[in-house]
């Protein structure tokens, strides 16, 4: 996945794969010089280059660089607009970005399916190339994985959906929604097929999906069927498969940085694939800096700027008498790079029990390496010499030029988790030429690659499956393997609930899941947003456990009515 296809190229086989001709004899020609099906899907490297689209499109729903890339993350129990700017996509007062016409109802489900029909342009077309049917059947499995990962964005966040199958090289004005169960039906037919065609994870190249990866969501897939039972067959073949396993030891590229520990390894640069030596990571999101296709520059702020949206402004900090406390924009995990303060956690996300209101952490952050001031930022230290107060503690000593959000919050200085940077390893040409000591105003990026899915979350949902069959004790058993990992004590079995799942999952992958579809599976969305979300709590209705059916789509769909969801 490092070598990217060019997506020109892509698109342009995709456009003219897509035209018809009424010319009968036309039809009957293979010319060998343009880019038509025939050509595109007569090569294994053809298809090669019609299947990296769907990675380019994956990539682009999550991590694409804009404010849409994190909306998912905004608006949650675990995260909210620190900036309270009113940004649609940035989620904070809900009926703000849910509504028929707003850009994040129209991106996820537009977006989706146009996975869907890549995947099913595939399908169609690999079925008629001359490829063995051995090869035909891994890339039937690989395409048929990515046409039911969109059902399955789509099914949570959207409900039932329009259910195409077949691709149309004409555009559709007759679509009808299906029922919700009936896509997860189609999702567990397609997931259960790349199960059994797709290569193991040992043998697949960095980013790309293998057989495992494909249990993890039929097993989620099951327990939204209602069928725990089968669901904890699937997904204990991720959790037991001879090629994966926790992390429990120091590894890759800084295993050698001092008072660091495993957690802390996971998320450096260079450190999220296999050949780092990392066995925990199922299903990884690929970028490269200064390649072709690979998002990332080290000459300008681009691609995944997950570092720009969740470290605070901790280089615009004045101290208590006014003065600029801070250099300005620094590597390492004081200032923590080129923050602006948008993606703040809530206090439950960063809370220990201790403190009012309690949080998920325990008392004094203690027994627990995931919050631990290596992975947790809690305070940072003055470090402008020309201040009084250089060396003291921010938190200590309440600094100035914080100003007050609409969430009663302070959005130049909260608590940050350091998966988001790469303190004291941002690329050298990000560093400013005129003062070595600070990064240059072009920094803002996260220049690793990001977990889609890592193997503690197939524990974790290995314990929702054994919840929902009524076996609290397995649950806890499964929950407790990723708390070992940490040192964090072990839950008792009559303590666990979905809600305690949440939390775990909180502690363990924040910020890597989708927490919008997370919370939107389980059906708590509603309650956990109100309980813990000051800014979009007091405007939650029953409505926006669902987003709305694009306004767009509707008016489009003239010959069938696409309805739309209850309340909008």
């Amino acid at each position: 996945m490092k070598s990217l296809y060019n997506k020109f190229f892509v698109a342009l086989c995709l456009s003219i794969a897509t035209t018809s001709c009424d010319e009968q004899e036309f039809l009957k020609e293979v010319p060998v010089d343009r880019y038509t099906a025939e050509n595109v899907f007569s090569s294994p490297a053809g298809i090669e280059g019609v299947m990296t689209d769907l990675y380019i499109k994956e990539r682009a729903l999550y991590y694409g660089g804009g404010d849409i890339s994190y909306t998912l993350l905004f608006g949650t129990d675990a995260f909210f607009n620190a900036r309270a700017d009113g940004s649609r996509e940035k989620v904070g007062v809900l009926a703000n970005s849910f509504s028929p016409s707003t850009y994040p109802s129209e991106f996820f489900y537009q977006e989706n399916f146009k996975i869907v029909a890549t995947a099913n342009l595939i399908i169609d077309n690999a079925e008629k190339s001359t490829l063995s049917e051995a090869a035909k059947k891994v890339v039937f499995a690989e395409a048929k994985f990515f046409r039911a990962k969109a059902y399955r964005d789509m099914v949570y966040l959207y409900g039932g959906v329009p259910l195409i199958t077949k691709f149309s090289s004409t555009p559709r004005f007759d679509l009808v929604r299906a029922k919700k169960e009936d896509v997860l039906k189609q999702m567990e037919l397609d997931f259960k097929e790349a199960a059994e065609g797709l290569p193991s994870i040992a043998s697949v190249r960095d980013g790309r999906v293998s057989n495992i990866v494909a249990s993890f969501y039929l097993g989620e897939t099951l327990i939204a069927l209602n069928r725990p039972t089968e669901a904890v067959t699937e997904i204990l073949k991720v959790t037991t498969d001879p090629n994966v396993r926790l992390m429990t030891a120091r590894f890759g590229t800084r295993s050698t940085v001092a008072g660091k520990d495993v957690f802390w390894d996971l998320w450096q640069r260079g450190n999220q694939n296999r050949a780092s030596g990392n066995r925990e990571a199922l299903w990884v999101c690929q970028f490269e800096t200064d390649v072709p296709g690979g998002i990332l520059k080290s000459t300008t702020r681009d691609g995944n700027v997950l570092e720009r949206f969740h470290v605070p402004a901790v280089w615009s900090l004045t101290d208590p008498t006014g003065r600029a406390g801070f250099l300005g924009r620094r590597t390492g995990d004081n200032v923590g790079g080129a923050g602006v303060s948008f993606l703040q956690p809530n206090a439950y996300t960063v809370n220990s029990a201790d403190m009012p209101g309690g949080g998920i952490w325990p008392t004094g952050y203690v027994g627990d390496i995931r919050c631990n001031n290596n992975n947790l930022i809690k305070d940072a230290v003055y470090d402008n010499p020309a201040s009084t107060f250089f060396g003291r503690s921010v938190v200590a000593n309440r600094p100035g030029n914080l100003g007050a959000t609409a969430a009663a919050g302070f959005w130049r200085f909260y608590p940050w988790f350091v998966k988001v940077t790469t303190p004291n390893d941002h690329p050298s040409q990000l560093v400013d030429a005129a003062n070595p000591l600070l990064l240059s105003g072009n920094a803002g990026a996260t220049y690793h690659d990001n977990y889609y899915l890592r193997l503690p979350e197939a524990y974790l949902l290995l314990a929702e499956a054994y919840l929902a069959a009524g076996n609290q004790s397995a649950a806890a058993t499964a929950i407790n393997v990723v708390r070992a990992r940490a040192g964090a004590t072990p839950v008792v079995a009559g303590n666990v609930t979905i809600d305690y799942i949440l939390d775990e999952r909180t502690r363990e992958i924040n910020i890597e899941e989708q927490r919008a579809i997370t919370l939107r599976r389980v059906g708590r969305f509603g309650p956990r947003v109100v309980l813990y979300n000051r800014l979009s709590g007091p405007g939650y209705d029953p409505k926006f456990d669902l987003f709305p059916i694009p306004l767009k789509e509707i008016e489009a769909n003239t010959g069938a009515k696409l309805e739309q969801n209850p309340g909008y």
